[in-house]
């Protein structure tokens, strides 16, 4: 069985894809799921080098989010929804192999409209801009919102969301390319190119100088994004995707009159389950109805590629979800 294996510390192009390792055995509570595909984060590129907050004990297999079946030979826990064959999404420890061992109550039903590419992309990045936007800035129709990085991952799905909810939106990237990706497949308002000196004085021209009320930020940039903050905004802390985490002046936010708000999404299932299933019965509904689509980058990986897609995450290459496919199924929807 093939794996990506971290054995010692060290950058992921450092590290060959295993061939030999033995199957996954599930414990109490889990099946045994084929991965089909599997969605690259930039948070795994620093866990094989021991730098992101949660340290996982040597070795491990690399991955985090899939879409796949319930394998055929998997056990199949008392009260566990799914049966051999059926097409699930979720997340886990170890997802870049040929199987891995998923907890139950981290898989949902792939919907049968979605290829397995779509849905490897689905489990963090989805929940994570959904319940930013609605659950913790409470994002109001005819509202502007600043969504930076807005051709990745959970950007994008931000962008998505946020033109559901009926807001106006600014997509902010480092590139005129990255900008169009996001009005193309987002559907974004207005776009502006953080690279350049003094953006925020083009999103302030574009809200009439008012600024905009929320910011989603999963890159490291509040502190440049508070220059163009409303009265009473919310700026929304997703990530530090730049490598630097910050420190906010205080007397802007009592100035501006603002609020900091951060979300961690891995975190519910411990201090507040409840929320969980209504924000996917949400998201699934959106998806039913086409309101939002998973995007997923154009260049699909392979395990043997995985570095490849990796690295393209680090230079920043990517928009959308990028995945790699590790298996082909036929008469897959693909």
């Amino acid at each position: 069985m093939r794996g990506f294996v971290v054995s010692e510390l060290k950058h992921h192009s450092q590290i060959p894809l295993s061939t030999n390792i033995p199957e996954p055995k599930p414990g109490p509570g889990q099946v045994l799921v084929d991965v089909y595909s599997a969605g690259l984060n930039f948070f795994e590129t620093l866990q094989t080098q021991g730098k992101y907050q949660i340290k996982l004990p040597l070795p491990f297999v690399l991955g985090t989010e899939f879409a796949g079946r319930i394998a055929k030979d998997s056990p199949i826990p008392q009260g566990c929804p799914f049966k051999p064959g059926d097409r699930v999404f979720g997340a886990g420890r170890g997802t870049y192999a040929d199987k891995f061992a998923a907890d139950v109550d981290q898989l949902l039903p792939l919907p049968d409209a979605m290829s397995y590419d779509q849905g490897a992309g689905l489990f963090i990045t989805w929940p994570t801009s959904y319940e930013a936007l609605v659950g913790r800035a409470e994002l109001k129709p005819g509202e502007w919102i600043l969504v930076t990085a807005a051709a990745g991952g959970v950007g994008i799905a931000a962008v998505q969301l946020a033109k559901v909810l009926g807001a106006k939106v600014i997509a902010a990237a480092g590139s005129e390319s990255k900008i169009d990706i996001a009005k193309r497949y987002g559907g974004a308002d207005f776009g502006v190119n953080y690279s350049k000196p003094g953006w925020q004085k083009e999103v302030l021209k574009l809200t009439g100088g008012k600024g905009v009320d929320v910011i989603y930020d999963p890159v490291g940039l509040i502190n440049d994004s508070l220059k163009c903050i409303a009265w009473k905004g919310r700026a929304l802390v997703i990530g530090f995707a730049a490598g630097t985490i910050e420190k906010v002046p205080m007397n802007l936010v009592l100035l501006k009159n603002i609020s900091i708000v951060g979300l961690h999404w891995g975190a519910y299932s411990k201090f507040e389950e409840s929320r969980i299933p209504p924000v996917w019965k949400a998201l699934l509904e959106l998806f039913a109805s086409g309101k939002a689509v998973p995007v997923t980058y154009n260049q699909i990986f392979s395990l043997e590629t995985l570095s490849d897609g990796l690295a393209a995450i680090e230079r920043r290459e990517t928009w959308g979800k990028a995945i790699a496919r590790v298996r082909d199924e036929p008469n897959a929807k693909l």
